[in-house]
C-alpha cells in the first residue's frame, strides 16, 4: 500500500520518517522525484514532508540539519558540532587547493564548459597539472570535446556539495569582484585575448 493511501495525519508522520530514513541511508543528495517515486508519494506531498523534517531538526535543537546541495536533499552535521567531531575524526586533510588549482577552479565554474587551452590562455600559464589534480579530486569532469578536440571541463556535483551550493546559481556574483587597475587590466587582457583564439583556431 502507497503511503498516500494512509490517513493524513498518520501518512504525513509516516512519510516524513521515510524520507528521514532514506536521506540517511543515502551518501548523496537525493532529489524531489527521486524521493517522490521511492516513497510513492506526489512530489507536493514529499517536499512539504521535506519542510515539515527540516523545522523540526531546528525546533528540537538537534545535531543534524536538512540541506538543499547539489539539486537534492541530504542530512548534515550541525555547523556547532563541526569542533567535536575534527577532534574525533582527526586524520590527515586532503591538502587545500593551491592558487593554481583555485584559479583552474574559479574559470572553470564560470566559464563552464570551458577547455584546457582555453583556461590557460586566460591564466597565461598552462593549465594541465591543475585541471588534473582538479578531475582526479572529482571536483571538476569531462563535458564532451570542442569543435576543435579539446576536452571540455565543466564542475561536478561534488564541487556543489564541498562549497555548499544547491545549483551554480547560487556562486557569489562575479560583478561583485574589485581587483586593481593592474589586475583588472592584465584581466581584461587576457579575456580578449582567450576570446579572439577561441573565435579563431582554438
Amino acid at each position: 500500500m502507497s503511503l498516500t493511501a494512509e490517513p493524513a495525519q498518520q501518512g504525513t508522520a509516516r512519510l516524513e520518517a521515510v524520507i528521514e530514513a532514506l536521506l540517511f541511508l543515502s551518501s548523496e543528495p537525493v532529489g524531489l522525484q527521486a524521493l517522490s517515486a521511492a516513497t510513492e508519494a506526489d512530489p507536493a506531498s514529499v517536499q512539504t514532508a521535506i519542510e515539515r523534517l527540516a523545522e523540526h531538526y531546528v525546533f528540537e535543537r538537534r545535531g543534524l540539519v536538512l540541506r538543499e546541495l547539489a539539486g537534492g536533499w541530504t542530512l548534515c552535521s550541525h555547523p556547532d558540532a563541526e569542533p567535536a567531531a575534527r577532534r574525533l575524526f582527526s586524520r590527515p586533510r586532503t591538502p587545500p587547493l593551491t592558487p593554481a588549482q583555485a584559479e583552474t577552479l574559479a574559470i572553470i565554474a564560470y566559464l563552464q564548459p570551458v577547455s584546457r587551452p582555453e583556461i590557460a590562455r586566460i591564466r597565461g600559464v598552462n593549465a594541465e597539472s591543475a585541471a588534473a589534480t582538479l578531475l582526479e579530486r572529482g571536483v571538476i569532469e569531462e563535458a564532451g570535446r570542442s569543435q576543435f578536440g579539446a576536452v571540455l571541463y565543466r564542475t561536478s556535483d561534488l564541487f556543489l556539495r564541498l562549497f555548499g551550493l544547491r545549483s551554480l546559481h547560487d556562486l557569489p556574483d562575479a560583478s561583485g569582484f574589485d581587483p586593481s587597475p593592474e589586475l583588472a587590466a592584465q584581466l581584461r587582457d587576457r579575456l580578449l585575448r582567450a576570446g579572439d583564439a577561441r573565435a579563431g583556431t582554438g
